[in-house]
């Protein structure tokens, strides 16, 4: 599914993983409210939809040299970068929770995609 409703479903999917991040304690992510959830997740999306590939594309020597290791700090970038811009969104260990929570929102939004797609019967994209 693609286009608007594949970003919007996208959004939706990552706003339900940082709730569920910002239960589990050692993480240091915080979220106010659902909301806040939402607008997260909606923010994160057209980070990653324009700025990230602009990184990965300037950073293409610097992510042969790392072996990928690149391409995971612009996703640690986005999603700090996400938390500065959205009132309401705190990393409260800075950039430790960013590393952290890189990793476990790749994490929940690929088990949240897989559990939609096996409801659906759709093979989720890559969300």
């Amino acid at each position: 599914m693609g286009g608007i409703v594949g970003f919007l479903i996208a959004a939706v999917i990552t706003a339900i993983s940082l709730l569920i991040m910002s239960y589990i304690p050692f993480l240091g992510v915080e979220i106010d409210s659902p909301g806040k959830a939402l607008i997260s997740g909606l923010v994160f999306g057209v980070l990653n939809g324009f700025l990230a590939p602009i990184l990965r594309f300037i950073g293409a020597p610097i992510n042969f040299l790392t072996l990928g290791l690149f391409s995971f700090l612009v996703s640690v970038i986005i999603f700090g970068l996400t938390a500065k811009l959205i009132e309401g969104f705190r990393l409260r260990n800075g950039f430790i929770s960013a590393i952290l929570g890189a990793i476990v929102l790749g994490v929940i939004n690929g088990l949240i995609s897989q559990l939609l797609g096996n409801i659906t019967g759709a093979v989720p994209a890559g969300i």
